[in-house]
């Protein structure tokens, strides 16, 4: 079953510059993944991050799939010399 991130995932101006967070939190979809990036498991996130659970987890690359799909991603762009 997929998870809905609408209900875990959202963004607000007054929070995080309107980056998109895990709701009632100020953890965002950045840092997620930046934990992860860096060999972070998703035990450590939660036992670090004790305000989030599995599904908030989910919800972000849920959130992501979605986002790669609509292509709302900004892609590297090639430098041109």
């Amino acid at each position: 079953m997929k998870t809905n991130w609408r209900n875990q995932i959202h963004s607000d101006s007054d929070v995080l510059n309107g980056k998109p967070v895990i709701k009632g939190t100020r953890i965002s979809v950045e840092l997620i993944l930046d934990l992860l990036s860096q060999g972070w498991t998703e035990i450590m996130i939660l036992e670090n991050y004790p305000t989030i659970t599995k599904d908030s987890l989910r919800a972000v690359f849920s959130y992501l799939s979605e986002c790669m799909k609509e292509e709302l991603f900004f892609p590297p762009q090639k430098k041109v010399a």
